[in-house]
């Protein structure tokens, strides 16, 4: 059972997947807590193996059921021993008789490409075929794959704007991915649902964190990214000695997949894979080292800079001056905005039909 939660349809897509964690976050009798789209949620696994999500809040008493555990195939109410069934519906009471209306609202979940998604919508239009194909990850070895939860105080779409716009690197980076943008050429391409850019750099001096996919010279790095609503990129980097073609083999495919927690507040998910030297230890490490610094130690902070700087106001309401490399970010806020519009009016519309 899934409702509309208000007004906040109009602020977020709801009818969309929206990625709550990855597989190894929830074991086999094990739960998360986590608020997406200001909405708290449980995700829990019972001993089937099977994942269930639902209304991180009791209806009788309205304590987290977050605070409770898993016993067996039900999630049970740590503050009166309620337990509730994969449906949400009340499998226990042990203090008696269950009235029909002790009930958790429950959303559609699904397990793909070693992550955790959740619908937020309409239960009926929850479609697995509506979820992006990624499986470059499942093609990755475990010892290959590197995964990230890197939870951001900003807006989500700021997040989007960041990768979206790849001329930060030379300044916000300099030391790790940059040096070689500002002077990149670049196209783009707005189809029905995504937006596509692209950007190449020639004879460019090869940044430290790109170094285990050429470790001496210069190099030539071409770059693709693949934005979809509301917010998920993969971003494919391929660097190459200088003057030498690119191959599939020297691919990176990396999966930025941002949920918003609240308008202020951002799960940022990373999955970093590659083509080329799998199963080497020391360059996983070296890649996932450049990642975390990249991230933590400068997009992060300086995102967290600029939303304490906008306040509350949105993008728009603040009237931004747009340079030409910000066409990627703008396509993509005007192509969700039109989505949430044509979302509600429809909500709006079908709740009108049916007064």
């Amino acid at each position: 059972m899934v409702r509309s939660h208000g007004s906040m349809t109009a602020r977020y897509l709801r009818n969309s997947w929206y990625q709550i964690g990855w597989s190894a976050d929830v074991p086999t009798g094990r739960l998360l807590a986590r608020t997406i789209l200001d909405v708290p949620l449980v995700v829990w696994r019972g001993n089937t193996g099977e994942l269930s999500a639902c209304m991180d809040r009791c209806p009788h008493r309205f304590a987290p059921l977050s605070a409770g555990a898993v016993s067996d195939n039900t999630l049970v109410c740590g503050y009166h021993g309620l337990a509730f069934d994969r449906a949400g519906a009340c499998a226990r009471n042990p203090h008696g008789a269950t009235p029909s209306a002790l009930r958790v609202e429950t959303f559609p979940t699904l397990e793909r490409h070693g992550a955790i998604w959740i619908w937020m919508g309409q239960g009926d239009r929850a479609d697995p075929a509506l979820l992006p194909d990624l499986s470059f990850i499942d093609d990755t070895p475990d010892d290959t794959r590197i995964i990230a939860t890197l939870p951001t105080a900003a807006n989500y779409q700021l997040l989007s704007d960041n990768i979206l716009d790849l001329s930060h690197l030379d300044y916000v980076h300099p030391t790790t991915l940059g040096g070689m943008m500002t002077g990149a050429t670049s196209r783009n391409q707005v189809n029905a649902n995504e937006i596509v850019m692209e950007w190449i750099a020639k004879d460019a001096h090869t940044p430290s964190g790109l170094k285990p996919m050429v470790p001496e010279g210069r190099c030539d790095v071409y770059q693709k990214l693949t934005w979809r609503p509301p917010g998920l990129m993969v971003l494919s980097t391929t660097v190459v000695a200088a003057g030498t073609s690119p191959e599939p083999i020297n691919e990176r495919l990396t999966l930025h997949n941002v949920t918003p927690e609240s308008d202020m507040a951002t799960h940022y998910f990373v999955c970093s894979t590659r083509r080329f030297a799998r199963g080497s230890v020391e360059i996983t490490a070296s890649i996932r080292a450049a990642l975390m610094k990249a991230f933590v130690e400068e997009d992060k902070p300086m995102l967290e800079k600029q939303q304490e700087r906008m306040g509350t106001a949105d993008l728009w309401s603040l009237k931004p001056t747009l340079l030409k490399t910000d066409s990627g970010a703008v396509w993509a806020r005007r192509k969700l905005d039109a989505l949430i519009k044509a979302e509600f009016e429809d909500r709006n519309s079908a709740e009108l039909a049916g007064s």
